[in-house]
């Protein structure tokens, strides 16, 4: 599942993140969903989150 519906993601889920230094490599950052920051339903380029480790990016994946 991509991350550009807000709909499916919720706090404590996993996902990969993609941090802002990150996007012209694509290296991608997991962790637990601590906080929302986007607040439209959809983004393009994914849902902007902080995880419980405090970094900040868009979701690429949700991690089951």
């Amino acid at each position: 599942m991509d991350g550009t519906r807000r709909s499916d993601i919720k706090p404590g889920i996993r996902v990969s993140i993609v941090l802002k230094k990150d996007q012209r490599s694509g290296n991608l950052t997991e962790g637990i969903v601590q906080d929302i920051l986007t607040n439209s339903a959809n983004h393009p380029h994914g849902i902007k989150v902080r995880l419980e480790s405090g970094d900040v990016g868009r979701v690429k994946e949700i991690v089951n």
